[in-house]
């Protein structure tokens, strides 16, 4: 019996011998491959169902099943790419980090975590998927952020420009509720290629015309971020338009579509629900601090740098001058000044500097803080609550311009990631 069993099994591996017919199960299938990593179709089925979900929650109808999982796909290759990027270049997001964003969602939804992992049963999503899916935009933004976010800057010129181009205060003041579908038109195309892009955006324009809903428009043909949640960008300050953009805008009536506009990236159809016009004071918090930077370069590797600061807050915490230590190791214009940056506003620094800053009391002095100059040691002096009704318009400006700089750089990035990354598309093969 032994002997029989075991050349059973032989001819069942050499594909000899019949086997046994087991319990169904589904089977699971590759659907596309990106750089080393795959997508099966279990994966895609689980996020269609969640997108169709998310959908139903907005009033909005999802397209075709065919288009839907189309679009789908595709927004999940390009969450792929960055995906393996952040891996390869080294960025994580730690466990409490996490959990601390999942709670976090929790509260906002007015539920314990308990509860909330069993409002996500209930709708059908595992609590491990819901983990893993936060964990990846949480790479995602904090990768934005490393990428595009902090290289991006607004120079007083430019503040200048724009507002000597906006005379018109009220217009100044206007935001508007959007939202768009764009039809992208890949980096270096050609005409056949673009003629194409613009006939599906012209397709786009007529649905729109005949009455389809643009939000059921939008997550058909368009290949922005936000088409899956019917192309909605919410309020927009007119500072964060393009320029052409908004001269066409500003001739709408509220729910009125644009006509087709092309720039750069693509072909672009806007919706505006909605303007409205910002008033009344304007207050911010500013704070006044200071700061001990050791910059990370050819000579001084990320480590190096690290252990030097760790060993000057030591310093600082025995009993050191923090002035004095500025004065003598920070490596920026503030040294002279012990290291003063006199008072700052809101969205003056770089994201991970003025996180660590806001979390600071009086007088504390923060362990070591890594930005794009390198690591920092940051004191708190003093913080004012300040009246800047009057030059309110040059801070949101300078935020506005900053912003929209950022999502056109961000688009580009992407673009160019995902040309570069190999993929290898299977859903249509059986």
């Amino acid at each position: 019996m032994i002997l029989r069993s075991l050349l059973l099994s032989l001819l069942v591996l050499a594909g000899l011998a019949p086997v046994q017919a087991a319990d169904p199960k589904p089977l699971d299938r590759v659907v596309a491959v990106v750089n080393k990593s795959a997508i099966t179709e279990i994966e895609l089925n689980a996020r269609i169902r969640a997108v169709t979900a998310n959908l139903a929650r907005q009033n909005v109808a999802a397209p075709p099943l065919a288009t839907l999982r189309q679009q789908v796909l595709d927004r999940m290759i390009s969450e792929k790419v960055l995906i393996d990027y952040a891996n390869d270049t080294g960025l994580r997001i730690d466990e409490r980090q996490l959990d601390q964003t999942i709670e976090r969602i929790a509260e906002q939804n007015k539920l314990t975590l308990a509860q909330f992992r069993t409002a996500l049963d209930k709708e059908g999503t595992s609590y491990p998927a819901f983990r893993e899916q936060i964990r990846q935009e949480m790479v995602i933004q904090r990768l934005r952020e490393r990428e595009v976010d902090n290289r991006v800057y607004v120079t007083d010129a430019e503040v200048d420009q724009y507002l000597a181009g906006n005379q018109d205060q009220t217009r100044a003041e206007l935001e508007y509720r959007l939202a768009h579908i764009l039809v992208a038109i890949p980096e270096g195309a050609g005409p056949d290629v673009i003629a194409t892009r613009q006939k599906r955006a012209e397709e786009a324009a007529r649905q729109i015309a005949a009455g389809k809903s643009f939000g059921e428009v939008a997550a058909t043909f368009s290949d922005a971020g936000d088409a899956l949640q019917g192309g909605e960008l919410g309020w927009r300050a007119a500072g964060r338009l393009p320029p052409a953009f908004l001269q066409v805008i500003d001739t709408l009536p509220d729910n009125g579509v644009t006509q087709i506009m092309r720039s750069a990236s693509g072909f672009h159809l806007i919706k505006l629900f909605e303007k409205r016009q910002r008033d009344g004071k304007e207050i911010v918090k500013q704070t006044r601090a200071r700061h001990v930077l050791i910059k990370v370069n050819e000579l001084t590797s990320d480590a190096d740098a690290k252990v030097r600061v760790q060993e000057l807050r030591n310093r600082i915490v025995g009993g050191a001058s923090f002035e004095e230590i500025a004065k003598l190791h920070s490596e920026d214009g503030s040294a002279q000044k012990g290291g003063d940056l006199d008072w700052i506003n809101p969205g003056d620094t770089v994201p991970e500097f003025e996180q660590a800053m806001n979390q600071l009391k009086a007088s504390e002095i923060s362990e070591p803080v890594r930005s794009p100059f390198g690591w920092h040691l940051i004191q708190v002096v003093e913080r004012r609550e300040q009246d800047v009704t009057k030059d309110r318009q040059r801070l949101r400006v300078r935020s506005e311009l900053r912003d929209r700089k950022a999502d056109e750089h961000y688009e580009e990035w992407v673009r160019q990631q995902r040309d570069q990354a190999f993929v290898e598309l299977r859903l249509d093969e059986k």
